[in-house]
């Protein structure tokens, strides 16, 4: 059996992706460069540097596909990376068996963006977004954003973040909002500490009902972020912190280390499909404690 990939669809796909990188990359520059009352004014503003990576070719295709792995180390942003990488293959026989359409035949396309940002201030939370489109014989649209408070519990930023969503989910269907906060907070959860990993989000999956509709919704996903976090980093950045907030920040960090190498389904996927390691693991913060 024989896959044909939509190949016009995933072009723009990736065009989208890439553009939404180099959006946010913009925007997070612009932070680096225009705040002022910044606790570690003493540090240079950052800027991303990028480094492109290549997957060896896999029998049946002209390519493996790669990526390109952004990373931004400065003086808001202490750690963020922002990926976008298309990779196509063979799933092996353990994975077939768990991804939508594999189970007859095991050759796959996927497309993706990953961000992970750290900040430097415990008032700031981490941000994750991911949003991707695999295609086996099936073809469907994943992904999500979610925030983790490093110190306190910022209700107003709770509150804000959440409105937001919710207003973008409402604009497609009224079910979204409900169904997918209630996805994010069961999957970015640590059972072995019967704990929240942080203030949740949205978590989708598997969405194949209607490509165009689910692209704008995937797309709306990308620009809710876009025009939420910043704002909650320019709004927040002014607050000074403490030597007591900031170990108490590097603790939290262990929560998210501890999650996304025991529990997350895209870092598992990229190292059974032979993914980038750095692209893999630059979600991992700069620095982290443990109790």
């Amino acid at each position: 059996m024989k896959n044909t990939f939509p190949n016009k669809r995933i072009k723009n796909i990736e065009k989208y992706f890439k553009s939404l990188r180099d959006e946010i990359c913009l925007c997070f520059e612009n932070i680096e460069d225009n705040i002022k009352n910044v606790s570690n004014a003493g540090l240079k503003a950052g800027k991303f540097k990028k480094r492109v990576w290549k997957r060896g070719a896999d029998e049946g295709f002209s390519s493996g596909g790669g990526g390109v792995v952004s990373i931004m180390n400065g003086r808001v942003f202490e750690k963020v990376g922002v990926n976008i990488s298309s990779v196509m293959g063979t799933f092996s026989e353990e994975m077939r068996n768990e991804i939508t359409g594999a189970s007859n035949n095991n050759k796959f396309f996927a497309t993706g963006i990953s961000l992970v940002a750290h900040m430097h201030s415990p008032h700031i939370p981490a941000a994750h977004m991911n949003l991707r489109y695999i295609h086996t014989t099936k073809g469907w649209f994943g992904g999500g954003i979610d925030l983790t408070p490093m110190y306190g519990k910022p209700d107003k930023i709770k509150k804000q973040f959440h409105n937001a969503l919710k207003e973008m989910c409402n604009k497609h269907d009224s079910r979204y909002y409900g169904k997918f906060k209630k996805w994010c907070d069961e999957y970015f959860y640590l059972p072995h500490r019967n704990e929240a990993r942080g203030m949740g989000g949205i978590f989708f999956d598997n969405m194949e009902e209607n490509w165009d509709q689910t692209f704008r919704f995937t797309k709306d996903v990308g620009q809710t972020f876009l025009n939420t976090f910043p704002n909650i980093v320019i709004q927040e950045i002014d607050k000074k912190w403490t030597k007591r907030q900031r170990e108490k920040q590097l603790i939290k960090r262990g929560r998210y280390v501890e999650f996304n190498l025991l529990y997350d389904k895209g870092t598992a996927f990229g190292l059974k499909t032979g993914g980038n390691i750095d692209a893999i693991f630059m979600s991992l913060p700069p620095s982290v404690s443990w109790l």
